[in-house]
């Protein structure tokens, strides 16, 4: 089996959060709950403003995700690799309007009876504390 990666592959992905991405989170989940969309709410809580949804900046990965898909395809890989899903997702920090975050994604392992690779995920913000951390899994399908 010829994955077109090897462990050790990097990818990384920076987005500073804006309003806008809250919002269009809420409309294409359906999550409308006032502490992502609702300042006045938001200010009473602990957190004392508005924080963004898990989905999106787990969506972060995403990126880095088909990043690493597209080298494998491109460095001669076997198949189409897909994700096959993310593992023990923790948030860690909640995000704020305005965070700048960087997704980073490092491939640990490949399993060639499997046709898989793990992969390291982590999200960290502008003044480098870890937001979410969670396993990567892409599968190759043929």
């Amino acid at each position: 089996m010829r994955f077109g990666i090897a462990p050790g592959e990097e990818a990384r992905f920076t987005k500073t959060v804006t309003e806008r991405d809250l919002l269009l989170t809420a409309e294409i989940t359906g999550d409308h709950d006032p502490l992502h969309v609702d300042a006045d709410y938001a200010a009473k809580t602990v957190f004392g403003r508005r924080i963004a949804h898990g989905a999106l900046v787990l969506g972060l990965l995403s990126s880095t995700a088909s990043t690493v898909a597209h080298r494998a395809i491109a460095n001669g890989g076997e198949g189409v690799p897909v994700s096959l899903g993310y593992d023990r997702v923790r948030f860690l920090r909640p995000v704020f309007i305005g965070d700048t975050l960087t997704a980073e994604y490092r491939v640990e392992a490949l399993d060639a009876g499997a046709r898989r690779a793990t992969s390291t995920c982590r999200v960290v913000n502008q003044d480098g504390e870890t937001c979410l951390v969670a396993t990567h899994i892409l599968r190759w399908v043929t």
